[in-house]
């Protein structure tokens, strides 16, 4: 389980690295961070791999997600964090990664969210294509799977199967290019 006391970049608002943090008080004071991820398309773009959180997650446990991504650590660039997540959260390396979508956002207070006022973040979301296997990292994965483009769409308009909200600003991004 994370325990939360890893240091993370700490972001200002406009997208600056202005320092460090251990995650756990990033959170917990609603710090502005970073964050990168990738949704990984099957070879020929029809296909999206989804997965659900862990539920020991530090944030959003449990929330279904189709982007395999984390913090942006001290001293990394987010494709440098993207190319690491994907390849803990998934098994997956040497693939090219395409920058999709950058911008911040603020989730807002809520359950699972941070501090005062959520969590407050710069997201840095990428794409990469792959037909390999794929390996889930048991402490971030709990289960996951293909989709086609329209049942991830479905899925994300579910309000049974409640959507991590970074990953849905991506994923509503993706599905307005594809």
């Amino acid at each position: 389980m994370n325990t939360g006391q890893e240091l993370i970049a700490v972001f200002d608002a406009a997208g600056e690295v202005v320092g460090a943090a251990p995650r756990a008080e990033v959170y917990a004071r609603s710090l502005w961070h970073g964050s990168a991820g990738v949704i990984l398309r099957s070879g020929d773009g029809r296909r999206v791999y989804v997965h659900r959180r862990a539920d020991d997650k530090l944030v959003m446990p449990g929330l279904w997600d189709c982007v395999a991504g984390g913090v942006v650590d001290p001293g990394e660039t987010p494709l440098d964090t993207a190319t690491r997540e994907l390849a803990e959260e998934l098994g997956v390396s040497g693939v090219a990664l395409r920058l999709l979508l950058a911008t911040a956002w603020e989730s807002g207070p809520g359950p699972g969210l941070g501090g005062p006022e959520g969590l407050r973040c710069h997201l840095f979301g990428y794409e990469a294509f792959w037909d390999g296997p794929v390996r889930h990292q048991p402490s971030e994965v709990a289960e996951g799977g293909w989709m086609t483009i329209d049942e991830l769409a479905a899925l994300l308009a579910d309000p049974a199967r409640p959507f991590a909200p970074d990953s849905r600003i991506l994923a509503e991004h993706f599905l307005g290019t594809v």
